[in-house]
């Protein structure tokens, strides 16, 4: 098997600890029905926990773990072992982010072991430096997202995009940006998409909603207006 190969624009949908439970499944299933409908790749994080259900009720999303570890099967007591994520069905995971973060060396051996079980790497960075040196390792996706933006509501601003959109790509062309912080409306969306991103997505924009599933919608349909806009230039 190959990894997951992601069409621009993506979206990722990621409820971190937020929503558990039915509540998520509910939520992925409506992730999955708009991702049927608008044909667009979606990935979908869920606690641990919650992985197998969320693969068990879905079947376009791409399901995604919110972090994973580079150990093998054998000692490793309440680590997380990415051959359990990859037997589970799990096709993407999340490393380094700001509310979980990693050094340097645990980082490039955990994206080496997600490298050997097709698992893609959705790396974050929070400065434009940052980014430049972790685009070095070569993660298929970086999520660029200042750290004081994160939950905000406020979105990075187009300059810092751009600088961290441009920045990835001249050191790794082939890694996908992400751009996300700060995600809480359709019209964030479409612009991320159309300042240069590969993909946005966001988290409290849409659980904290008082209607998750009809911003979430109104998200995607942002994102696809922006994928015809672009394909039209």
């Amino acid at each position: 098997m190959a990894k997951v190969e992601l069409r621009r624009p993506f979206f990722v949908v990621n409820p971190k600890s937020y929503l558990y439970g039915k509540e998520l499944i509910d939520l992925a299933k409506c992730a999955d029905e708009l991702a049927i409908k608008y044909d667009v790749d979606i990935l979908f994080t869920a606690p641990l926990i919650d992985l197998k259900d969320l693969i068990a009720n879905t079947t376009r999303v791409i399901p995604t773990a919110q972090h994973m570890e580079e150990i093998k099967p054998g000692r490793g007591m309440g680590h997380i072992c990415p051959d359990a994520l990859k037997d589970a069905g799990v096709k993407a995971t999340f490393l380094n982010h700001a509310e979980n973060p990693m050094v340097v060396s645990k980082l490039a051996a955990t994206m080496k072991r997600a490298d050997e079980l097709d698992i893609l790497t959705i790396v974050c960075a929070d400065s434009v430096s940052e980014a430049k040196a972790i685009a070095k390792l070569g993660p298929d996706v970086m999520v660029c997202e200042p750290t004081e933006l994160i939950g905000t509501g406020k979105t990075s601003d187009a300059s810092y995009m751009k600088a961290t959109n441009e920045a990835v790509k001249s050191v790794c062309p082939k890694t996908k940006v992400l751009q996300a912080a700060g995600i809480s409306t359709a019209q964030n969306v479409y612009d991320a998409i159309v300042i240069g991103a590969d993909g946005t997505g966001g988290t409290s924009g849409i659980v904290c909603a008082k209607d998750p599933k009809e911003t979430l919608t109104q998200m995607i349909e942002a994102l696809v207006k922006a994928r015809e806009e672009i394909k039209g230039e």
